[in-house]
């Protein structure tokens, strides 16, 4: 009989995915086709707060949907109820937060610590959660999946989880949406009204982005060009904390809202660069996915952005407003260092895929699953 495994499947139905849901979305589709190919596969059973739409995951006997709803605590609460009755072998949470009491082995994803590197840019009650839950849910795992070896690190500095408990396992990225093509620029251009010429930021806008110091940055790569024609696009929802305060610093700054997945590859490939002077990232999805649609990027010299981009991209001190500048004036005056360094990332951005990922996971699963 199969070994049962209980998987938090509740944040992969959020209609306008970020980081951790697209994680929770993609990661656990992959799980499931890979899944069915073993010899001896597991049985799933994916726990959603809501019911998923339809075509979420593929539908295989391996595989059964249960829908639990509550608004509030519903991981602490119902969750770790269902958990208790259905008394899996594994329970697996892909996004830190490990019910407080629930039966059985456990592994978790923890993908960024950023909490603790800048705690000004979290809400007190926020920063609060995440360090109480992550404080638990590493100690109270058998297996801790990291997102990145920054993230690795920091769990052993800030936990002291033990080393051989962490795996580290790199997430994907959906190379199906990322095919960018001349029609789909054209398009990206026309919907978001932007100029032929615009570097790009694609994330949430909240202070661990740092976007007041890439505004600031941009503000002055305007004046040593005397560029009145460029934009500087910020892609993305408006998060916590978001200071309408940042973006006077300059003129010619685009604020689209959300993105939707279809959207993404022609806005890449269409900007003169990325420019993610991020503070902390756990990962840094916009980095690896522009590097798949040949977009130049200009990333943070810390935390995991180094371990994505490598020699792929400009990497530059993200408190540095003038070496952000700088990288972005390199990559609007050099055409040629531009596909040099898409060409690199899309070479790069090969090895980073969501089937590696779940076969990595499924290893974890067998792993803890054998030594009980």
């Amino acid at each position: 009989m199969p070994l049962r495994i209980a998987i938090d499947a509740s944040r992969a139905t959020a209609p306008q995915p970020t980081g951790t849901e697209g994680y929770s979305q993609h990661l656990i589709r992959a799980l499931i086709t890979a899944n069915a190919q073993q010899p001896h596969p597991f049985h799933f059973q994916l726990y959603f707060r809501e019911a998923p739409p339809a075509g979420l995951f593929p539908k295989t006997p391996l595989v059964e949907e249960i829908v639990i709803r509550l608004p509030r605590l519903w991981t602490h609460l119902r969750f770790a109820a269902a958990l208790w009755r259905a008394q899996p072998a594994i329970s697996f949470v892909p996004a830190h937060s490990l019910p407080l009491f629930f039966p059985g082995a456990a592994i978790v994803t923890v993908h960024d610590l950023g909490f603790r590197h800048f705690p000004a840019a979290h809400p007190p009650r926020q920063r609060a959660y995440l360090d109480v839950t992550t404080r638990y849910s590493q100690s109270r795992a058998a297996i801790v999946l990291a997102d990145s070896h920054a993230t690795a690190a920091d769990l052993r500095r800030f936990y002291k989880t033990p080393a051989e408990k962490i795996r580290v396992v790199y997430p994907g990225i959906n190379r199906e949406s990322l095919t960018p093509s001349p029609a789909a620029i054209a398009r990206a251009r026309k919907k978001y009204q932007l100029p032929r010429r615009y570097f790009l930021f694609l994330g949430t806008l909240q202070p661990r982005k740092n976007i007041a110091r890439l505004v600031e940055a941009f503000a002055r790569w305007q004046r040593d060009t005397q560029d009145e024609d460029t934009a500087l696009v910020l892609a993305g929802a408006k998060g916590w904390l978001f200071d309408e305060r940042w973006l006077q610093a300059a003129d010619r700054i685009r604020v689209t809202g959300y993105i939707d997945a279809a959207d993404k590859a022609g806005l890449y490939a269409g900007a003169l660069a990325l420019v993610f002077p991020s503070l902390n990232e756990g990962f840094g999805f916009p980095a690896l996915e522009a590097m798949q649609c040949g977009a130049a990027v200009i990333a943070s010299d810390t935390s995991s952005l180094p371990e994505l981009v490598g020699d792929c991209g400009l990497l530059v001190n993200p408190l540095d407003t003038a070496e952000i500048a700088a990288a972005m004036r390199r990559c609007s005056d050099d055409k040629s260092l531009r596909r040099v360094l898409g060409a690199r990332g899309r070479q790069r951005a090969r090895h980073f895929s969501w089937e590696a990922a779940a076969a990595q996971a499924l290893a974890a699963f067998a792993e803890l699953g054998g030594a009980r």
